[in-house]
């Protein structure tokens, strides 16, 4: 009885590979982090500068920035300017936006079709553009320049992203829900606020939280519509010129770091109502 012997093939060499794909990704994400952070590290470190004239030559460390930031009473008056209007314009939008976007999923209207047209152009529109048709209309009306303005330009290009935010969160909503609450003899106000706004509070937390980043970081709008009111962005910009003052970093990194708190306790409070949710289940 024959046996066959296996015949041995010729081994065949893989192709030479750089492997640029395993560490090339890796390297652009890095380099792309360091030149994100630079700026940011530049502002936290010269927080603690032991400014004479000018910040702009490291001097000395200190905390007396951060001990006394209003010892630049500038800053402080700019800060306040721009809490005030990001609050008013955050609360003007949200309402605003929410409304429109409950009306543009549940309703059909004629016009619908450009009104989300309409609604979507502040988002396109290049914020020079904006901002100079904006100060046009002010001063064709009589309006004078000041934080009302301010509030009423800002409102206006944030009503949009509060739109868009609050409508993928109406879209989602199961209708079976609310038809269970108006079985239950519910009145059209009871629907509302105990089933259709709390599914909704999450999309409308996230698009006042946008609505209020965007105006407190806008400058463009604001330098055409301010007049001579001065919020903190504006203010940053004029003071750039001969270094900008210590206090005014001590604020910028302390909204930096508010930020980053917020951020993280949201991500630890959602990932302890995960867990709890699956020990429940």
């Amino acid at each position: 009885m024959s046996t066959s012997t296996p015949v041995r093939r010729p081994a065949t060499r893989r192709p030479f590979r750089l492997g640029v794909g395993k560490w090339g990704l890796g390297a652009y994400s890095i380099m792309a982090l360091v030149f994100l952070l630079i700026p940011i590290a530049y502002t936290i470190v010269f927080s603690f500068n032991d400014v004479r004239r000018t910040n702009i030559v490291w001097r000395g460390f200190t905390f007396d920035n951060w001990l006394n930031v209003c010892d630049q009473e500038e800053v402080c008056v700019a800060f306040g300017n721009s809490i005030l209007v990001g609050g008013a314009a955050t609360i003007a939008a949200t309402t605003l936006g929410t409304a429109m976007a409950i009306a543009l999923v549940r309703y059909r209207f004629r016009f619908r079709a450009a009104t989300t047209l309409l609604l979507f152009l502040p988002m396109a529109t290049p914020e020079v553009v904006l901002g100079a048709g904006l100060a046009a209309q002010f001063l064709s009306a009589g309006i004078p320049k000041g934080l009302l303005t301010i509030i009423i330009a800002h409102t206006m290009f944030c009503i949009s992203f509060v739109v868009v935010t609050v409508r993928a969160r109406v879209a989602s909503l199961d209708p079976a829900l609310e038809e269970a609450g108006r079985d239950l003899y519910a009145s059209p106000g009871q629907v509302f606020w105990r089933i259709t706004f709390p599914l909704l509070l999450p999309g409308i937390i996230a698009a006042a939280l946008l609505s209020f980043a965007l105006s407190f970081d806008d400058f463009i709008i604001t330098n055409f519509n301010s007049g001579a009111a001065v919020t903190f962005p504006k203010y940053v910009y004029t003071a750039a010129a001969r270094g900008i003052p210590a206090q005014a970093n001590v604020i910028a990194s302390a909204v930096f770091f508010a930020a980053i708190i917020l951020v993280v306790a949201t991500q630890l409070s959602a990932a302890a109502r995960r867990k709890k949710l699956a020990k429940t289940g």
